[in-house]
């Protein structure tokens, strides 16, 4: 029968006094353990962070800091929040770590309350090509109450051009320079923002939410010697639970630490303070590293597949755990892809490409991500195998229940949860 799958802390309990809400639970289950998960910002965290995601720290509220709360009773909770502060700068060799923002978007939001006035200018990625919602959206806060010039990647190599940022912030002198990208498959120079931050005597804010895992585990090189504040989530690459953290340097600390609590929010979620403190403690161990390391080996397996299918890659290749690809010469949009790849069990999504003639709402390529399939097991050769299973999926999307045939004897060797890792 093999060993029974990991559906969580007390999960009988659930079960017995809800069970329309544990069918939720199991359908998500069998979901994943059914098809591959190919997003990028997505992974399957440990057992043990799921406890202390369900345990009963979620019942304490601690407006504050550890030793300085707004309500009484926080001694216990004090202490997962000093673990979880201790490890992260232990982890990046950070001189000043706030491990209380909910998400990404919010600790981007009290990094910029702590460095910008309203109206200020900040200098970032564009949406289109590669950056964030939060790096100067007009839907977004960061739009609407920034002056945002965007910069972006060179047509001919699909890379950050770093004339054009070092132009645009002698022209528009920032305030604040972001670098940091969600669909960028290749490293950034955070030595040459820090040259340019300075040519300017602008602040530097690297948004690492993607490669934060990454560089935990010393397999790319890390921003946090460059920037002045670094902020990221604790859930993707990095395999914590859903959340987010903010590191700089000494000086600006007092300044983080008002941003995020009173200025942003209220009480942290203790819970979810305790399970990046159980992230963070995994990723200091030696098998992290070599995961991490698997996931670029793995991405790069996954990205020459599909090029080889016909597939490009945006820019060529990747260094990192995603992969944007091009379905132009496929003649297929990413909306359709997206479907197509669903309808045969492998979950991505669509993305737009550089310089895309397509609407977001319809795209031109698709991210992929390899953070899942490689907590799950799988090495080079599956990724090449995952690589013209999708190609498959794309191409001929009648082909669907035969893509998921395949899928199902992959999984039966690599399926989440089935025990502790």
């Amino acid at each position: 029968m093999g060993t029974p799958p990991y559906y969580g802390p007390d999960f009988g309990l659930l079960q017995k006094q809800d069970p329309e809400l544990a069918q939720v639970l199991l359908d998500e289950l069998d979901r994943v353990r059914g098809g591959l998960q190919l997003i990028a910002s997505e992974n399957f965290t440990s057992p043990a962070v799921l406890a202390a995601l369900g345990s009963t720290l979620t019942n304490k509220y601690a407006e504050g800091y550890p030793g300085r709360r707004y309500y009484g009773g926080c001694e216990v909770v004090d202490r997962a929040e000093r673990l979880a502060i201790q490890r992260a700068k232990k982890l990046f060799n950070a001189e000043h770590a706030n491990v209380q923002p909910h998400s990404g978007a919010s600790a981007n939001l009290a990094a910029y309350a702590a460095l910008l006035q309203p109206g200020d200018t900040m200098l970032a990625m564009a949406l289109p090509h590669g950056g964030h919602l939060t790096h100067g959206s007009k839907v977004n806060f960061s739009g609407r109450w920034f002056d945002v010039v965007s910069y972006g990647v060179r047509r001919d190599t699909e890379l950050i051009d770093y004339d054009e940022v070092r132009d645009l912030a002698l022209r528009h002198q920032p305030k604040l320079i972001v670098c940091g990208a969600t669909s960028y498959p290749r490293l950034i120079d955070y030595g040459t923002f820090r040259g340019i931050a300075d040519e300017v005597g602008a602040w530097l804010m690297a948004d690492v939410a993607h490669p934060i895992g990454l560089m935990a585990g010393g397999a790319i090189p890390s921003a946090v010697p460059y920037a002045d504040v670094v902020t990221f989530t604790t859930h993707k690459a990095l395999r914590g639970p859903r959340g987010g953290a903010i590191l700089c340097t000494e000086e600006l600390a007092k300044k983080i630490d008002r941003a995020v609590f009173p200025f942003v929010q209220g009480g942290p979620l203790m819970h979810a303070v305790a399970a990046k403190a159980v992230a963070f403690g995994e990723a200091m161990r030696p098998e992290f590293a070599d995961y991490v390391n698997k996931v670029i080996v793995n991405a790069r397996a996954l990205a020459e597949s599909l090029s080889g299918e016909g597939m490009r890659a945006v820019s060529g290749g990747t260094d990192t755990h995603l992969a944007l690809i091009d379905l132009r010469d496929v003649g297929v949009s990413g909306a359709e892809a997206e479907q197509r790849c669903a309808a045969a069990g492998i979950t991505l999504n669509r993305n737009v490409i550089p310089y895309d003639p397509e609407p977001a709402s319809i795209t031109s390529g698709i991210r992929v991500g390899t953070p899942c399939v490689t907590t799950q097991g799988m090495g080079p050769q599956e990724l090449k195998e995952v690589g013209t299973l999708v190609t498959r999926a794309v191409r001929h999307p009648g082909s669907a229940r035969e893509v998921r045939e395949r899928i199902a004897a992959l999984l039966a060797i690599h399926r989440p949860y089935l025990s502790e890792y």
